[in-house]
């Protein structure tokens, strides 16, 4: 079985910062695409940033966010800066198996910006 844990979320003003991690129980970390996508109430689902070997991100948070992983530690990261209340939403860590395109979530963690 495959466990997906997101920690880090929290309470913050605008203009502040918070660190997620997603663990994941898995292994051969490197063969999984890490995602972090967000969702806020009313609204689809959407990408915030995505690492394999490389990393893209949304247009809302390019130049504010950062993703990054240790394989060693099987985790990754979304470093968030400059937090907007239009951040708030909760965040989901996805893994996705690219040899046999299986993916897990994990159960998400709130982020709520204050204004």
């Amino acid at each position: 079985q495959v466990q997906v844990v997101e920690s880090g979320g929290g309470l913050v003003q605008a203009g502040g910062s918070l660190r997620l991690s997603c663990a994941a129980s898995i292994s051969a970390f490197t063969m999984y695409t890490v995602g972090w996508y967000r969702q806020a109430p009313g609204k689809q689902r959407e990408l915030v940033a995505a690492i394999s070997g490389t990393t893209v991100y949304a247009d809302s948070v390019k130049g504010r966010f950062t993703i990054s992983r240790d394989n060693g530690k099987k985790t990754a990261y979304l470093q968030m800066n400059s937090l907007k209340p239009e951040d708030t939403a909760v965040y989901y860590c996805n893994i996705f198996h690219r040899p046999t395109y299986k993916d897990y979530w994990g159960q998400g963690t709130q982020v709520t910006v204050s204004s």
